[in-house]
């Protein structure tokens, strides 16, 4: 009877994916970043489902020539492939084939490396001819036809135009760029921006641009000015102040076009660690904002951490999603954070669908410094992050568990929200998350996956030395020390595990010429130090050259720049002496929630430790970046972590079905389309993050013919 049984499913199994994959149309495009306006990350595609993933196999890949990491999630429109390089050039391939379009080149002779994400597609309602691509590179919004990839005179400066240009005067000069494609409604591109997250970080205003002409649309100001809301929750006149800056809009925002409405996800307020300055709640900072897409006025707003001063911003575009409640269907916003909290709430209206308490929080004990009392918190879901650390929480494979214990004991640990202290804090989750800039999948039945991060971070905060510029040999020892020491550390060393390089062999690596370039135009996450003269840059780079500063450094230089009273120690991840994770895996997970009843449908361990498990150590789970993609079919795709392999699940139960090593790892969101009845799965090859190799490619699978 049993056999029966099984062998009647297995008929029904395979009647339903038949009927599933008749319904597949020969040509599903992934026309936006993430798959859609949306932001899902799902597709309808069902070619490819259960019974047959283990047939992958690659079909092409293309290569860019430039290396480094790279976080794009490319878009097909009409066969057409479209992403970006490690130096930031736009290209077209052939989607089924790889085969090279176009490709825009660097005209200079110094390129500029930036961990972009992606491009926007656009095609003019009243001219389907005008099909245009837009994307950024250093502070500079670039329009470019999608057919030949040159560029669109008529837009802005001769293609261009300037993302500086709705910030005010205090911007100036201040690094400005966007590593997250804008979103599209009607004839405007709304953009996000990356800034400095120290004192001298611009203000995040969030700006449209129309897409014809390049002018400015409309800005929003997330630091508000006299008489907006919000006003009253930062010092007076802040939005002038020149070390008062971000609350800026960095992952992306997704589009609800039928209503109109955009909703923006803002991060913290700068600088990220002491908020001495700008003291109050600082709205809006840190708050998911529902604007009107074709004005920019506020709808609604819900700001999810006060006077934010552990760079807890929102890592992820939100889901635009549709829920059902006590029988009825809502369409429903969800965001995810850092701290591994969900919030969800109703589109139109910004009502929570789960309550929201305010629990109590830390106080700081940094003179000036006033953290807020409480931290608003979903009741449901529970966190998909652990939320405190213990003692029993220190990683039962570190050699050096002893000592891991003594510096959590000698540390401030006190949950999510406990404040930098002088002492050291346990930053947990980590400042890389939770939830990170990859993401969450939806499928139409309302149920998210995420994959999380269970980093801890070790960092203390102390008053800053502030480090006059002075001439001769001393000069660029001192830029240095000032701006370069707490991510590359004083000693030159670096912190591989948290991304930094060593800078003891630069002069192996690059000319003074590049490296004067990379100080003033920024590399790859490393943000641009605008504000350094040519003579203290000139300084700098003769100092890592081992050498003395040509010219001496006479202009006021150093102490006249925004500084903070505080400075961190440096991005410093809480490790074992062998550089694993000091806490209890697992050190990363990959979850299943229903945004429906805000229950938990499956948790399981994501990623490896190669090491670790020839040792016969279990799965522990490991840091991953970009999100995942669900299918119609029931499948699960997902790459992101420095082990390099690309895996897929079975959504409904989280079993792996299938895994391959990439050529290099691929730290970003997978893209899934079809072309001529095939379906494909392409994904961006970087490598570089987490120590992993470098590569420079994009890969493309499909089933065996």
């Amino acid at each position: 009877m049993n056999g029966l049984r099984l062998l009647l499913g297995a008929i029904l199994a395979f009647v339903c994916i038949s009927s599933l994959q008749k319904q597949d149309p020969p040509n599903v495009d992934w026309p936006e970043y993430l798959g859609g306006p949306d932001r899902n990350h799902y597709s309808p595609l069902t070619q490819i489902h259960a019974g047959n993933v283990s047939k992958l196999k690659l079909v092409w890949e293309y290569h860019t020539i430039d290396s480094g990491q790279m976080q794009c999630n490319p878009i097909v429109v009409n066969g057409i492939l479209y992403g970006i390089t490690p130096t930031a050039m736009p290209f077209a391939i052939d989607a089924a084939t790889g085969k090279e379009i176009w490709r825009r080149r660097d005209s200079t002779k110094i390129t500029w490396y930036s961990t972009i994400r992606g491009v926007v597609y656009w095609v003019n309602a009243l001219d389907s001819s005008d099909k245009r691509i837009l994307y950024t590179n250093e502070n500079y919004l670039y329009a470019v036809h999608a057919r030949t990839g040159t560029p669109i005179i008529g837009f802005g400066d001769s293609g261009r135009v300037s993302l500086r240009l709705g910030l005010g005067p205090t911007a100036s000069k201040k690094f400005v760029i966007s590593n997250t494609p804008g979103t599209v409604f009607e004839d405007l591109i709304i953009m996000p921006l990356r800034l400095s997250e120290g004192p001298d970080a611009a203000p995040g205003y969030v700006q449209a641009f129309n897409i014809r002409t390049g002018k400015l649309a409309w800005v929003f100001k997330t630091i508000p000015a006299p008489g907006e809301v919000g006003y009253e929750t930062w010092p007076k006149d802040a939005y002038k102040n020149i070390d008062i800056g971000a609350a800026n809009n960095w992952a992306g925002m997704a589009i609800d076009r039928k209503r109109g409405m955009l909703f923006v996800p803002t991060g913290s307020a700068a600088f990220d660690f002491y908020g001495g300055n700008r003291k109050g709640d600082n709205l809006f900072a840190n708050t998911l904002l529902a604007l009107d897409a074709r004005t920019g006025k506020r709808i609604w707003h819900f700001q999810a951490v006060k006077h934010d001063i552990l760079d807890r911003d929102f890592p992820a575009p939100p889901n635009l999603v549709s829920v059902e409640q006590n029988g009825k269907k809502i369409d429903a916003v969800a965001q995810i954070t850092k701290q591994g909290f969900v919030f969800l709430f109703d589109r139109t209206n910004g009502k929570p669908l789960f309550p929201i308490r305010e629990v109590p929080a830390p106080a700081s004990d940094i003179p000036g410094e006033l953290a807020a009392k409480t931290q608003p918190q979903p009741t449901k879901p529970a966190p998909y992050a652990r939320q405190s650390l213990t003692i029993n929480d220190i990683s039962p494979y570190a050699s050096n568990r002893d000592t891991l214990i003594q510096i959590l004991k000698n540390s401030r640990s006190e949950g999510p929200f406990t404040p930098l202290s002088k002492k050291g804090s346990i930053v947990f989750p980590g400042l890389d998350g939770g939830g990170e800039w990859g993401g969450a999948a939806v499928d139409p039945q309302g149920i998210m996956y995420i994959n999380s991060n269970e980093m801890a971070w070790h960092i203390k905060l102390s008053e800053t030395k502030v480090v006059k510029a002075t001439p001769g040999a001393d000069a660029g020892k001192n830029v240095y020390t000032q701006y370069c020491g707490s991510c590359h550390g004083n000693d030159r060393k670096g912190n591989k595990a948290s991304g930094f390089p060593e800078l003891l062999n630069v002069k192996s690596r690059y000319s003074k010429e590049q490296l004067s370039a990379i100080v003033s135009k920024g590399k790859g996450m490393m943000p641009a130090f605008t504000q350094l003269s040519k003579d203290q840059t000139n300084a700098v780079v003769a100092y890592l050259y081992g050498e003395k500063a040509a010219t001496a450094v006479k202009e006021p230089g150093l102490e006249a720049t925004p500084q903070s009273p505080y400075q961190i120690s440096g991005y410093t991840k809480f490790l074992d002496k062998d550089g694993f994770p000091a806490v209890s895996p697992p050190w990363g997970t990959l979850n299943a929630i229903d945004l429906n009843t805000g229950e938990y449908l499956w948790k399981i361990p994501y990623g490896e430790y190669p090491e670790l498990m020839a040792k016969g150590i279990p799965q522990t789970g490991a840091e991953s970046y970009g999100g995942p993609v669900v299918t119609a079919s029931g499948l699960l795709f997902i790459a992101g972590t420095r082990d390099g392999k690309f895996r897929v699940y079975n959504k409904k139960n989280c079993q792996l079905l299938w895994e391959i090593k990439l050529p290099a790892a691929s730290f970003a969101t997978p893209t899934v389309y079809s072309v001529n009845g095939k379906q494909y799965i392409a994904l961006a090859c970087g490598g570089t993050k987490l120590g992993a190799p470098k590569g420079n490619s994009y890969v493309a699978f499909a089933l065996e013919e």
